[in-house]
C-alpha cells in the first residue's frame, strides 16, 4: 500500500515541488492551499502524514495541527510542520503542539523525503541533530 502524504501550503508554486518531490519517491499525494482546506480533505481520506506550512493566512498550521490532535480520529496522523520560522522558539512552539518533526525553507527533496520517512516509520531513518 502505497502512503499518501498531504501537502498543505499557501503557495501553489511550494505545493507543486513538494508533491513532486515525493511523487518521485513512490508517495502518493494530496494538495491543499488552506488550513480549512486541509481539514475538509482529511475528513474525507486520512493521510499517512500531514505537511503544514506554519505561515498560511486564516487558519495557519499550527491552528491545522491542533485541530488534528484534538480529534481523536486525527490525532494520530504524523504531522510535519514546513515552515521558513527556524528560530528555536519556532521549532519548540511545533514540537509543543504536537508536530513529529520540522524541516525548514527553502529545504531539498533529501531533506523533505527523510522526514516523511522519519516519521513514518520507515526503517535506516534517523533523526536530524537539530530535531533532538
Amino acid at each position: 500500500m502505497v502512503d499518501t502524504i498531504l501537502v498543505v501550503d499557501d503557495s501553489p508554486d511550494i505545493a507543486l515541488i513538494s508533491a513532486r518531490m515525493l511523487t518521485r519517491h513512490g508517495y502518493a499525494v494530496m494538495t491543499a492551499n488552506s488550513g480549512t482546506e486541509a481539514l475538509a480533505m482529511i475528513a474525507r481520506r486520512r493521510p499517512s502524514c500531514v505537511l503544514l506550512d506554519v505561515m498560511m493566512p486564516g487558519m495557519n498550521g499550527l491552528d491545522v495541527l491542533r485541530a488534528l490532535k484534538a480529534n481523536p480520529a486525527t490525532a494520530t496522523i504524523p504531522s510535519i510542520m514546513v515552515t521558513a520560522k527556524s528560530a528555536d522558539d519556532d521549532l519548540l512552539s511545533g514540537y509543543q503542539q504536537g508536530a513529529d518533526y520540522y524541516i525548514t525553507k527553502p529545504f531539498t527533496a533529501d531533506e523533505l523525503v527523510h522526514g516523511v520517512r522519519l516519521v513514518l516509520g520507515s526503517p535506516g531513518a534517523q533523526p536530524s541533530p537539530r530535531a533532538t
